[in-house]
């Protein structure tokens, strides 16, 4: 069994895009240099979403104008349409090895919540999206969010899981990170979730996105692990949270996960130091 397990650190974007007070620039590229530090091969920065709807990635130019990059690392940022494309390439630097993430629902009562579209539309708005990406050769990243349940629509189907997948991938055949956004989740869905999504897609180009609401996240990795899964999101001192899933706050800790890998023998090269230093770090901006 493949024993190497990649960790996508998601706490400076997904995990700070929920906080109600200010954090200025400089306090957050101290933390994407920490964590730059310490083994993370992936780290989500910031998005190019409207300053009007997520006020607190409103810098994300500036984020990017000012990280000391480290060989060896990606930095992502999240980028939702056209105008958030044009805003990237505008900030992007030759220096840096960057990546963007393009996002859809399972769930169609989320994605017209979230973004005020269908499922279908919302593919619709990304293929321009993924296709000026490959012209300017970035990596794209997907993210399928309310694998398991939505906040509007109830449990979600994993034939729905499994089809919003297919779609997002029959545009380009990118990595997949399945986002448990209301973290309600149990091993069981999971697994079931999982196992219809193999279907469309294979476990090295899949990730588990996880919340911690109900503490079963960990519990979460440990069924995808069974699954062949070998890729997770996490976000350091388990901030954040989707603003537009009320009830669901904190990603799952990346120093948790650390943890429980290392008690399964998974190997993933991340110093547990600096992270734990990366931790309080992002404790003390709340």
């Amino acid at each position: 069994m493949d024993d190497f397990v990649r960790i996508h650190e998601v706490g400076p974007r997904d995990g700070l895009q929920n906080e109600a007070g200010v954090i200025s620039v400089d306090r957050k590229v101290a933390l994407i240099d920490m964590l730059g530090k310490s083994g993370l091969r992936d780290i989500e920065v910031g998005s190019f979403v409207s300053p009007k709807w997520v006020p607190q990635m409103a810098d994300t130019d500036q984020l990017l104008a000012r990280i000391v990059p480290v060989t060896g690392v990606r930095y992502a940022v999240l980028v939702p349409n056209m105008r958030g494309w044009d805003a990237f390439l505008k900030a992007d630097r030759s220096d840096i090895s960057t990546e963007i993430a393009v996002f859809i629902s399972a769930s169609e009562g989320f994605s017209q919540s979230n973004l005020n579209c269908s499922i279908a539309e919302s593919i619709a708005r990304l293929r321009p999206v993924i296709a000026a990406a490959q012209i300017h050769s970035v990596t794209v990243r997907g993210y399928v969010s309310c694998v398991t349940d939505c906040p509007f629509d109830g449990p979600t189907p994993p034939s729905r899981v499994a089809d919003a997948v297919r779609m997002l991938r029959d545009v380009a055949p990118i990595p997949v990170s399945l986002g448990d956004t209301m973290g309600q989740g149990t091993p069981e869905r999971v697994t079931e979730m999982l196992r219809a999504v193999l279907n469309e897609a294979p476990a090295a180009e899949l990730a588990g996105h996880f919340h911690d609401t109900a503490g079963r996240a960990l519990a979460n990795i440990e069924a995808s692990l069974e699954m062949g899964l070998r890729a997770f999101d996490s976000a350091v001192g388990g901030l954040g949270g989707c603003p537009y899933a009320p009830g669901a706050p904190g990603n799952v800790a990346t120093e948790a996960v650390l943890g429980l890998l290392d008690q399964l023998g998974m190997q993933t090269g991340i110093d547990r130091d600096v992270i734990a230093d990366a931790a309080q770090l992002a404790k003390d901006m709340r």
